[in-house]
C-alpha cells in the first residue's frame, strides 16, 4: 500500500512517477524498497490518469448505502432484524465450535 501512497504523494506535488522517485519517497518513508514491486507500479500507472481514477472512485458510492438511504424504515427493520439473525446463528456456531474442539481435547487426556 504504501507504494501506492508514494505514487499518490508525487501526483500530489506534480512530480514525475517514476522509479527513481518512488524509491525515493518511499525510503524517506523508511520503506525497504523492492525494485521489482516499484517497477510493476510505475509500468501499471503508466496510462492511467490518476486525477481521474481518484474522481471515479470517490463517485461510487460505499456498497449499501445507496440502497439504505432510498429504502423505506420497513426496509430499515427488515435489514436490522436479518442482522439480529446472522449474529445469533454465527453465536450458535462459535459454541457448536467450542464444544467440537472441548470434545477432541478431551479424548486425546482422557
Amino acid at each position: 500500500m504504501e507504494y501506492v501512497y508514494a505514487a499518490l504523494i508525487l501526483n500530489e506535488t506534480d512530480e514525475e512517477i517514476n522509479e527513481d522517485n518512488i524509491t525515493a519517497v518511499l525510503e524517506a518513508a523508511g520503506v525497504d524498497v523492492e525494485e521489482s514491486r516499484v517497477k510493476a507500479l510505475v509500468a501499471a500507472l503508466e496510462d492511467v490518469d490518476i486525477e481521474e481514477a481518484i474522481e471515479t472512485a470517490a463517485a461510487v458510492p460505499a456498497a449499501g448505502a445507496a440502497p439504505a438511504a432510498a429504502g423505506s424504515d420497513d426496509d430499515a427493520d427488515d435489514a436490522e432484524e436479518a442482522d439480529a439473525a446472522d449474529d445469533a446463528d454465527d453465536d450458535d456456531e462459535e459454541e457448536e465450535d467450542e464444544d467440537a474442539s472441548g470434545e477432541g481435547l478431551g479424548s486425546l487426556f482422557g
